[in-house]
Parts: structure tokens; sequence; C-alpha cells
């Protein structure tokens, strides 16, 4: 997936971040483990956001996996939805999706916007 981006897009996702973090700390640790495992596993983030969000994840699916690593990271994955303040992270990608969740993962993980900007083809 191709996305162009600005600097303004990405600082705001950002700051919206820091918000998340500072105001629901654990569950931004619970959204961080699964971006760490996501990347850990080289999973493309597209399907992990797909999962998070509910949204069809069939083209996305890694083929290289065996069936029981896929059935737990969608374990861990689903620990996350079932977060009290899940509500919070839905809201949050909902509004920040034309990012994409390959950059708003990589700023989950440390990146700073300037580093993001333009077009990218993260997976």
């Amino acid at each position: 997936m191709m996305l162009v981006t600005s600097q303004a897009e990405l600082t705001s996702t950002n700051d919206a971040l820091q918000t998340l973090k500072k105001d629901f700390p654990t569950l931004f640790q619970k959204l961080m483990h699964v971006v760490n495992l996501t990347r850990a596993l080289q999973f493309n983030y597209q399907y992990m956001g797909c999962l998070i969000m509910d949204e069809d994840a069939e083209h996305y699916t890694p083929s290289f996996v065996y069936g029981s690593v896929l059935r737990l990271y969608k374990k861990e994955v689903q620990k996350l939805r079932d977060d009290e303040n899940f509500d919070r992270i839905n809201k949050f990608l909902s509004h920040h999706k034309k990012i994409g969740y390959a950059k708003i993962s990589l700023l989950i993980l440390g990146h700073s916007p300037e580093t993001l900007v333009g077009p990218s083809s993260i997976k």
C-alpha cells in the first residue's frame, strides 16, 4: 500500500499517541506489545491493523507461518481488543487511518514523525 503523509499529519498522530500513552498507560503497553510482536514475527502491519479493527485481513494473512503461530498471535491481539478501554484504540486508529497502520506502528515504536514523512510502502 503506497501512502503519502505530511509531517503535520504525522505530528498530530504522534501527539494523539502520546496523549493515549499518558491517559491509558496499560492500554498503550498492550498496543505496544502487539506492535512489537508483529515486528518480531515479521508480519505485515496492515494484517495487525485489520485484526485490531476487525477488518478483513485475508489479503494480508501471512502464508509462511504455522497455524499455531497465527492462533497465538490472534490471541495476543484479542487481549488488546478485550481491554475495557479498547474503544480508545478503535477511535484513535479510525481517526488516523489515513496515515496507515505501518506508520502508526513505527510511531508507537518511537520513530519521530520527521523520519516518516513522504511516500512509503511499509508492510
